[in-house]
Order: structure tokens, then sequence, then C-alpha cells
């Protein structure tokens, strides 16, 4: 009876405990479902709008390209129009008309080069700008001041703070570092036909020599061991890398205070334009 009596309360006990419990574990998966649910929501809704842009953009740029072909086709006819109009009128002769002819058809053939140009130039940035939004996506939400995606002058940089790389004065790839250039290694795998340069950057402060000699030395060596962490632990082909050494010559920020020599303090990525697709464009018609 006294083993009753102590056993009845422990247990009861344990039942309003667990009855209390559970509806907290309850509300708890209830809000993370609920920041999950508003985080999807809101992805969705920027890819959504992204599609939509691509898509007009897409649309705006046929529709340009189709009235050019228009004008191009309607300059043609009333060109013909008028040459036969002025043979009839006896004012030229049938061989200075057919040089006349020759001459507008270059002019049409400048043109269609040229829209030729303006063509690879827009399928360029549009494949740069996807590249930049994969980048982003696959990186996620790290702090800017760590990495940084952009495009200048149609060229797609990133940049990755060596706080986030390297341990001061060292050319050893930290873990953390690793798992970033794993993300873009998958992003830079998914583009076979891309190469580019790693650059490594210091500041001016000088290097104490020990096994290296300066800033060159340290740029350098930062910037082969990136390459061959993305060749030896991801599988980037060797042949699409180039390693470089800028030393604190290429400096983003002015050296003078502590922020800026962080800035300057960097491992760039340069993602290569594809000149030979362009030089192709830029030769000479073969009908001019």
């Amino acid at each position: 009876m006294k083993i009753e009596r102590f056993v009845l309360p422990v247990l009861a006990i344990s039942t309003v405990l667990a009855s209390c419990s559970a509806p907290r574990k309850l509300r708890e998966s209830e809000a993370r479902n609920a920041r999950l649910d508003s985080l999807y929501r809101s992805t969705a809704e920027q890819l959504k709008k992204c599609d939509e842009d691509a898509a007009r953009a897409a649309a705006a740029y046929r529709d340009r390209v189709q009235n050019m072909t228009d004008q191009q086709d309607q300059l043609k006819a009333n060109n013909s129009q008028m040459l036969e109009h002025l043979k009839e009128l006896s004012v030229i002769s049938s061989s200075q008309a057919e040089s006349i002819k020759k001459s507008l058809d270059n002019i049409g053939a400048k043109d269609a080069y040229i829209k030729d140009l303006q063509g690879a130039i827009a399928r360029k940035d549009s494949l740069n700008m996807q590249l930049v939004l994969n980048l982003k996506g696959a990186i996620g939400n790290l702090d800017d001041k760590d990495i940084n995606i952009k495009v200048e002058k149609g060229v797609v940089y990133i940049d990755i703070s060596d706080k986030l790389l390297f341990k001061s004065g060292s050319y050893d790839v930290t873990d953390r570092a690793k798992d970033v250039l794993g993300k873009v290694a998958k992003v830079l795998l998914n583009q076979p036909d891309i190469e580019f340069m790693v650059e490594g950057h210091t500041d001016n402060v000088p290097y104490r020599p020990n096994v290296l000699l300066d800033n060159w030395d340290l740029s350098v060596k930062r910037a082969t061991s990136v390459v061959r962490i993305l060749q030896n632990q991801y599988g980037i082909p060797p042949a699409r890398m180039t390693a470089a050494g800028r030393s604190e010559y290429v400096p983003v920020s002015s050296n003078d205070t502590p922020e800026g020599k962080a800035a300057n303090r960097r491992t760039r990525i340069v993602i290569l334009p594809q000149l030979d697709q362009f030089f192709k464009l830029l030769e000479k018609p073969a009908n001019q």
C-alpha cells in the first residue's frame, strides 16, 4: 500500500509533464514549418519574377530583331524599285545600276553583320546573368563582406575575402573556405565551356620573408592553393583554370584604413570571355 501511494503521484506528475511538452514541441514545429513555408514562398516569387523579366526581355529582343529585318527588306525593295525607275528614264546605264546595287547590298551585309554582333553580345550578357544567379543561389546568404559576385564590362567576377579563405599570412585554405569553393565548383562544373582565372591579391603590408619572399609569392601561392582544391577535391579539369598573383598592385580600396586593407586581401575568380567566338564575328564579311 505504501508503494502504491508513492508510485501513483509519480505517474500522475509524469503524465502532466508529458502532456505539457507535447503541445510545446508541436508549436515549435508549426513555427518552424511556417518559417520554411514563408522562405519557400519568397523564393518562388523571386524565381517567378526572374522568369517573367527574362521572358519580357526575350520577347522585346525578338520584336526588335523582326522590326529591323522588316525595315531592311523594305529598304531593299525600295532600292530595287528606284534602280528600275532610273534605268527606265535612261538616267543611268545598266552597268551603273549594277554597281549601285552591289554597293547597296554591301550596306545590307554590314547591317546584318552589326546585328550578329549585337545578338552575340546579348546572348553573352544573358548567359552571364544566369551564371551570376546560379552562383548566388548556390552560395546562399553569405555576408557581402566575405564574398561578392558581380559583372563588369561583360566579365563575371567572384571576389572571396581572404578572411574566409586563409589565416593571416598563410596560403593554407580553411575548412570553411573549402565548403564555399565546393559550391562555386558545382556551378562551374555545370558550365563545361567556361574557362576562368584565379587571382590572388594582398594589401600593401610587406610580407616577412621565410619560405616565401614577398607579397608576390604569397598572392601566387594563394591562387595555386585554390586551384589545386578545385582540381583535386571537386574535379574541375585543370585545362580550364589559370592561377595568377597580383600582389598589392590592383587594390579595390585604399590601404590607409584596416577596412580598406581587408577589402584588398582577396581571391578573385574571373570568368574568362570566350574570345574565339567574338574573333569569328569580327572577321570581315566575305561579300565586302
